[in-house]
C-alpha cells in the first residue's frame, strides 16, 4: 500500500470512528464535539490526522467551527444533499470515475448559470485569466474551475465541488499546458459572450484533453 492509499485509509477510519462516537454519545445538531486533543486520545490517532478529518467534514457542511468556541455538529436539515455526497465520497470502494462524472456535472451547470447572467459574464476574473493565459503564464487547472464554481454563486455546489475535486485526479493540480491554453481561452471568451453552446463545447474539449493526457 503506497503512502497516499495509507493516508486515505487512516482518514476513512477516523471519519467512521467519529460517526460512531456521535451516534454512541447521541450528539445532536448544534452540540459541541470533543476537542482535537480529546478526539486524538479517544481515537488513538495523531492530532494532525484528526484535524484533517474535521476540516474535510467542515468543508462538506457536516460540522462547523466557531472561532474560540470549538467544533459543533451542523444541522443536516438544510444540507441533506451534502450528507449524501459525504457518504458517497467517504466509502473506499466507490469508483473514482463516478467522482469525476459528478464533479463535471457541477462544472457544466456553473458554466450555464454564468452564461445566462450578464453580470456574472462581466466579472473581471475572466479577463484576468485570459490575460494570464495570453501572456504565457501557466495557471493551475483547478484554480480556473474553482473560479467558475465561485462565480456561479451556489455555495452548496461549491462545497460539494471542492470535496469532489479533492478526490479527483492529481491532474487538476497541474499547470495548464500550451495545447490546452487555446481551449481554455475559447471557453472563457464564449462564456463572456454568453454563448452557452460554444462554452460547453470548449469545456468538453478541455475535459477530453485531460482524459487523454492525464486522467
Amino acid at each position: 500500500m503506497d503512502k497516499k492509499q495509507e493516508n486515505k485509509k487512516i482518514f476513512l477510519e477516523i471519519v467512521q470512528q467519529l460517526r460512531e462516537l456521535i451516534k454512541h454519545e447521541n450528539i445532536q445538531p448544534g452540540d459541541k464535539l470533543p476537542s482535537e486533543r480529546v478526539l486524538s486520545e479517544r481515537l488513538n490517532v495523531g492530532r494532525s490526522s484528526v484535524r484533517e478529518a474535521l476540516r474535510s467534514l467542515e468543508l462538506l457542511g457536516l460540522i462547523e467551527t466557531r472561532h474560540g468556541g470549538g467544533t459543533f455538529l451542523a444541522s443536516f436539515q438544510s444540507h441533506q444533499l451534502v450528507e449524501i455526497v459525504a457518504s458517497f465520497i467517504l466509502q473506499e470502494n466507490k469508483s473514482i470515475e463516478d467522482v469525476h462524472t459528478t464533479r463535471k456535472m457541477h462544472e457544466r451547470e456553473a458554466l450555464r448559470v454564468i452564461c445566462s447572467n450578464e453580470i456574472l459574464r462581466r466579472l473581471p476574473v475572466w479577463e484576468s485569466l485570459i490575460f494570464r493565459l495570453e501572456n504565457d503564464e501557466k495557471v493551475v487547472r483547478d484554480l480556473i474551475l474553482r473560479e467558475i464554481l465561485i462565480a456561479s454563486g451556489n455555495r452548496l455546489a461549491l462545497k460539494i465541488w471542492l470535496q469532489l475535486a479533492a478526490y479527483s485526479s492529481k491532474s487538476l493540480k497541474k499547470l495548464t499546458t500550451e495545447e490546452e491554453k487555446i481551449i481554455i481561452q475559447k471557453l472563457l471568451a464564449s462564456l463572456q459572450e454568453g454563448n452557452e453552446i460554444e462554452t460547453i463545447e470548449a469545456y468538453e474539449k478541455w475535459m477530453m484533453y485531460l482524459k487523454n493526457t492525464d486522467f
